[in-house]
């Protein structure tokens, strides 16, 4: 998450809604026998264009879920949001995940697989064509796709930054 334009929101006064993206569970075998540990991958989200991510991890798959929304709720950003699209064609990558969003008309749905599906849905996207291409880690995909999220850009965004007019944005004159 190091775009120029991340807009950080603090957690304290948001109602968020948290979905389980993956559970993992790795072993470490001692002489006493295999030791079982447990890492989550969690996405949060309010439904209005705020969503952030993290990694817990523990010894039992409720406390590294609780650990993972914890981490989620420190690392919220703002993403634009428009008619329940998203504003343009973006590509996102991060490691060999790599990830295509494109906007679609209203009724369309969320078109997109399991990881990217979490994503977009906890930010409020209700109409999307996806692609995953590339990685199928989950860790990888949702880092990607929080990617091409950031590096969307907003109409209103775009004429604040140039200093012009919403119209002069469109006509281009």
């Amino acid at each position: 998450m190091s775009t120029a334009n991340v807009k950080r929101v603090k957690s304290s006064d948001i109602e968020l809604k948290e979905r389980v993206v993956a559970i993992n569970r790795v072993a470490k075998v001692t002489k006493g026998g295999r030791t079982f540990s447990f890492s989550a991958l969690v996405v949060v989200g309010d439904g209005h264009g705020i969503v952030g991510y993290g990694l817990g991890k523990a010894n039992e798959v409720t406390d590294a879920i609780t650990k993972g929304i914890d981490d989620a709720k420190k690392n919220l950003v703002k993403v634009p949001v428009l008619k329940g699209t998203v504003p343009h064609d973006q590509s996102g990558k991060f490691c060999g995940g790599r990830v295509f969003l494109k906007p679609a008309a209203h009724g369309t749905g969320v078109i997109a697989g399991g990881a990217m599906r979490a994503v977009l849905e906890s930010a409020g996207i209700t109409d999307v064509l996806a692609k995953s291409k590339g990685s199928s880690n989950p860790h990888n995909v949702v880092k990607a796709t929080i990617n091409a999220l950031l590096s969307m850009r907003d109409a209103y965004t775009i004429s604040q930054h140039r200093g012009i007019g919403l119209k002069k944005v469109f006509n281009g004159q």
